[in-house]
């Protein structure tokens, strides 16, 4: 995309938006990452961002939960402004974040990994509601963390974030290097989430996933939000997002 049309655009933003991002800059080190990202959530929508590798996708997730270094712009949410609160004052606001990475102890079993974040808010989903939504965590509760899947241990890692009562979650690539019938499992248990009244942020490589669980999408370029489209337009825009995330 041209270099005029990345700085014109200007996604829509509604006012009553439930998370709010406005001007998000970013910077690893000296390193400036994220060049004025905006964007807005609805309560209880499913939105993605979708971009082509170092677009500038996760460092957004990371930069809304306070994990950057330095960060500059606008976060609001629930009505408060967030840019400038560390991440754990972010996380008793009730946002979660789930990391590519899962972040899985490997010395400790599905249980105590599930057991082990605190409540940050009320309402934080019980073990059993969890064993619902994944059962193959309930097979495998006295398990090591060395010892599961990628598959289970992406749901072990949901899991735990939403033992936290927080309602808002960050998911970075949860369906990424999956067996396809586990990302089908993942893209039911959202659906499942958004039906609960879940807020969720989603960053994904594959928009055909992305396209059976979110409204909307918003596409990341050089670290800016060049372009949003809504879900039921994905199949007249197709041509565009081939050309947006080269494939």
């Amino acid at each position: 995309m041209r270099d005029a049309e990345l700085a014109t655009y200007s996604p829509p933003v509604a006012k009553e938006a439930l998370l709010r991002v406005r001007d998000l800059q970013g910077w690893y080190g000296e390193s400036h990452v994220l060049h004025g990202i905006d964007f807005g959530v609805q309560p209880g929508e499913v939105v993605t961002l979708l971009g082509r590798n170092g677009a500038g996708k996760t460092t957004t997730l990371k930069a809304i939960m306070g994990l950057l270094g330095k960060r500059s712009g606008s976060v609001v949410f629930e009505g408060q402004e967030t840019i400038g609160l560390p991440a754990r004052a972010i996380a008793r606001a009730g946002i979660a974040f789930c990391p590519e990475e899962r972040g899985i102890f490997s010395s400790l079993n599905v249980q105590e990994n599930l057991l082990l974040p605190p409540q940050v808010k009320p309402g934080g989903l019980t073990l059993e509601r969890i064993f619902q939504l994944f059962p193959n965590l309930k097979e495998r509760a006295s398990s090591q963390g060395t010892k599961l899947s990628g598959g289970e241990q992406q749901m072990l890692a949901i899991g735990r974030i939403l033992r936290t009562g927080a309602k808002t979650l960050l998911l970075d690539e949860p369906t990424e290097g999956l067996a396809p019938v586990i990302i089908q499992q993942i893209g039911r248990t959202i659906e499942q989430l958004k039906n609960e009244g879940f807020t969720i942020v989603l960053v994904e490589q594959n928009f055909r996933f992305a396209s059976t669980v979110a409204d909307r999408h918003y596409i990341v370029e050089q670290g800016k939000v060049i372009d949003m489209i809504p879900n039921n337009q994905m199949d007249a825009n197709i041509d565009k997002l081939h050309a947006y995330l080269g494939v």
